[in-house]
């Protein structure tokens, strides 16, 4: 296994794990971009389609299942938790992401290794994922208020 790729996944897993301890400890989400974990959440369903068509090893599999699982639970605890939803800040949080969906998809039906669904899937999946922390660093200038968790979920993430 390339050792790059490990501490990538543990990186982003301890930020998810951080995010969901105050999501959960905390009953809030204040100061998190429901935008990005939304954005998140389509780059890891993109990205992992082919965990229904192809297996590589176990921990390449749970991993997927984690990423997926975890990022629809954040966007589920952020929409629709009736004491969490309410600490969202829904009027900071005003970048419009749903332009990045669509020039994302373009650029990978322009740039692509090859012209395959899963491959197209794939490199939509990067570069959404390059610009999905967006959201959240807007939200985050404007607010000008980060908590430890908001900051160590930002950090483990980059």
């Amino acid at each position: 296994m390339n050792a790059f790729r490990l501490a990538g996944d543990m990186s982003h897993l301890l930020s998810v794990i951080v995010l969901l301890l105050k999501i959960r400890t905390m009953k809030s989400c204040a100061g998190i971009s429901l935008k990005t974990q939304e954005l998140y959440a389509v780059v890891f369903l993109a990205r992992y389609l082919d965990l229904f068509t192809k297996y590589y090893s176990l921990y390449n599999t749970v991993m997927k299942l984690v990423f997926i699982g975890t990022s629809v639970c954040i966007v589920w605890y952020m929409r629709f938790h009736k004491v969490v939803k309410q600490t969202y800040y829904k009027d900071q949080d005003t970048f419009r992401h749903y332009f990045l969906i669509p020039l994302c998809l373009l650029l990978a039906l322009l740039v692509h290794h090859s012209f395959t669904t899963m491959e197209i899937l794939w490199t939509f999946s990067l570069y959404l994922e390059a610009v999905a922390i967006l959201p959240q660093l807007i939200l985050l200038q404007r607010t000008k208020n980060i908590d430890n968790l908001t900051g160590n979920y930002v950090f483990l993430l980059g």
